[in-house]
C-alpha cells in the first residue's frame, strides 16, 4: 500500500474550505426567514422583539402549525406580524399607487419574501380567521400587524379601515394621545408608518402621528377580548427597537394584553413542524444539501482507508502463516506435483498482469501479453510468454525454484517502487 499523506492533505483542505463555508452561511443564518418572521435576524426580521420578550420574564412560544384547532383552555396570545389573510383586497388603488410610488420595502403593499419563501408562506385563511374571531369573542387576545394598506376580512370583522400614509414622508413621531396600562412608561415611538386607522367607536388608540394626530396603533374590543392593531410593520422590526422607546411599548403593551404565553405564528411565514430533504433544499438551496450528502460519502470512503505505509501483520498470522507455507511446499515435494505448483505460479502471475492490461482475471494468458505489449509493455508480454512457456518444464525442485523467481522478477518490474512479497496458493491439489 502507498503512502496516502498527501491524500490527507488535500482532504483537510477541502474539508477546511466546505467548513469555513458552513460558518460563514451559519452567521448569516437569519437572512433565510421571511420578512417579520422571529427566525429572521437582520433589519427586517422581529427576532429582537421575540428575544426581547423572552428576556423580559414573558412567555413566549413560536407556533409552526395552523390555527385551524386551538385549546380552548389555552391563555395563549397569538400575535400575527405581517400575516398574509386571504381575501386581502385594495378598495382605493388611486391611493395606493399614488402613495407607494411602486417602490420595493416597506412602501410596498406586497408583502416582500425571500426567494423561495413565497412558496411556502401561507396566507390566514377563512377557517383560521373564523377560529381566531370564535376565540377573541370568548374574552381572549390578539395582536395583528398588518402589512400595507389593503382591506381584508379580519379587519372588516373588527370594522377597522387602513389610510395608507404618504410614504414620501419622513420617520414619523408616535406620541400616546391618552394615559393607558399599554403605554406605560412610553413617551414618544419612532416608526416608518405604513398605514393609519380608522376605528370603530369603543377602540382605544394607543398611538398617533404626533404632527397628523392620525391613530397608528389601537385596541379593539370584539367581544369579551381586544385585539391590538399596529399600522406600523416597521415597529416590530430588529431596527426599530432600539429607537426612543419603541420596546417599551411593546414590552408595556403585551404584558397589558395579557400573562401569555405570547404565541407568535411562524407557519404563516412558511415554518412547520414537518420538514423533509427536499424541503431543506428548497430552504437552504439545493447545493447544501448535496455538499452535504458529499461531505458524508467523502468520510465514508475515507474511513476505508489507511493512510500511511502497510503495517507488518501480528505475529501470530506471520508464524501461522509461514507454518502453513512450509507444510503446503512439502506435500508437494512429497507428491511431486510440481507441474501443477508451476501452473499455479504461472496462473497467479498472469492474473495480477491482467488486471494492469484492464482485462478480467480469467484471461487468458495469449491475450493477457497481447494487451501488455499495445499499451507499450512488450517486456512483461514477453516475460509473461517465456513464464507461460517456462511453467510446462518443471519436474523436479529446481526447476520449480527458478520458475519462481522469474516469477517474482516479472513482478518487481510491475512494481517498481518496491515489490511486492509473491503470493503462495494453499489450494490443494
Amino acid at each position: 500500500m502507498r503512502d496516502r499523506f498527501p491524500l490527507l492533505v488535500v482532504g483537510g483542505l477541502l474539508f477546511t474550505f466546505i467548513l469555513g463555508n458552513f460558518l460563514l452561511r451559519g452567521a448569516a443564518r437569519g437572512d433565510f426567514a421571511d420578512t417579520l418572521s422571529t427566525y429572521r435576524a437582520s433589519e427586517n426580521g422581529a427576532r429582537a422583539l421575540y428575544l426581547l420578550a423572552q428576556e423580559s420574564g414573558l412567555e413566549t412560544l413560536r407556533r409552526a402549525t395552523d390555527l385551524q384547532l386551538l385549546d380552548e383552555d389555552s391563555p395563549a396570545t397569538f400575535i400575527l406580524l405581517a400575516v398574509e389573510v386571504e381575501g386581502a383586497r385594495e378598495d382605493d388603488l388611486d391611493e395606493t399607487l399614488l402613495a407607494s410610488g411602486r417602490d420595493a420595502g416597506l412602501e410596498d403593499e406586497k408583502l416582500p419574501h425571500e426567494g423561495l419563501n413565497s412558496l411556502h408562506s401561507a396566507e390566514l385563511n377563512e377557517e383560521e380567521r373564523e377560529e381566531l374571531l370564535r376565540r377573541v369573542q370568548a374574552g381572549h387576545s390578539l395582536v395583528y400587524v398588518p402589512w400595507g394598506s389593503r382591506e381584508n376580512p379580519l379587519l372588516d370583522a373588527l370594522e377597522v379601515k387602513l389610510s395608507k400614509a404618504d410614504t414620501s414622508l419622513p420617520m414619523r413621531t408616535l406620541v400616546p394621545p391618552l394615559s393607558s396600562p399599554y403605554t406605560l412608561g412610553v413617551e414618544r415611538v419612532e416608526a416608518k408608518v405604513q398605514a393609519y386607522l380608522e376605528l370603530p367607536s369603543g377602540a382605544v388608540p394607543l398611538l398617533e402621528d404626533a404632527q397628523l394626530g392620525r391613530p397608528v396603533a389601537a385596541v379593539v374590543p370584539h367581544g369579551l377580548g381586544r385585539v391590538l392593531v399596529v399600522g406600523a410593520p416597521e415597529l416590530a422590526m430588529n431596527q426599530a427597537l432600539a429607537r426612543a422607546d419603541n420596546a417599551q411599548f411593546w414590552l408595556s403593551a403585551l404584558r397589558a394584553l395579557g400573562p401569555g404565553p405570547f404565541e407568535f405564528s411562524e407557519f404563516h411565514h412558511g415554518f412547520s413542524n414537518e420538514r423533509s430533504v427536499v424541503d431543506f433544499a428548497q430552504r437552504y438551496g439545493l447545493h447544501f444539501a448535496v455538499a452535504q450528502l458529499l461531505l458524508g460519502v467523502a468520510f465514508w470512503a475515507v474511513s476505508l482507508k489507511r493512510f500511511g505505509r502497510p503495517r507488518p501483520p501480528p505475529e501470530s498470522i506471520r508464524v501461522g502463516a509461514t507454518d502453513a507455507l512450509f507444510a503446503m511446499s512439502r506435500l508437494y515435494r512429497e507428491g511431486r506435483h510440481h507441474a501443477f505448483a508451476a501452473g499455479l505460479i504461472a496462473r497467479g502471475v498472469t492474473q495480477e498482469l491482467a488486471l494492469s492490461a484492464g482485462l478480467p482475471p480469467h484471461a487468458p494468458a495469449s491475450t493477457v501479453a497481447a494487451a501488455l505489449a499495445a499499451r507499450g509493455r512488450t517486456d512483461l508480454s514477453r516475460g509473461l510468454g517465456a513464464l507461460v512457456r517456462q511453467a510446462e518444464e518443471p519436474s523436479n525442485d529446481k526447476q520449480l525454484v527458478r520458475l519462481a523467481t522469474r516469477a517474482a522478477e516479472l513482478r518487481s518490474r510491475l512494481h517498481p517502487t518496491g515489490p511486492r512479497a509473491p503470493t503462495v496458493s494453499t489450494e490443494e491439489p
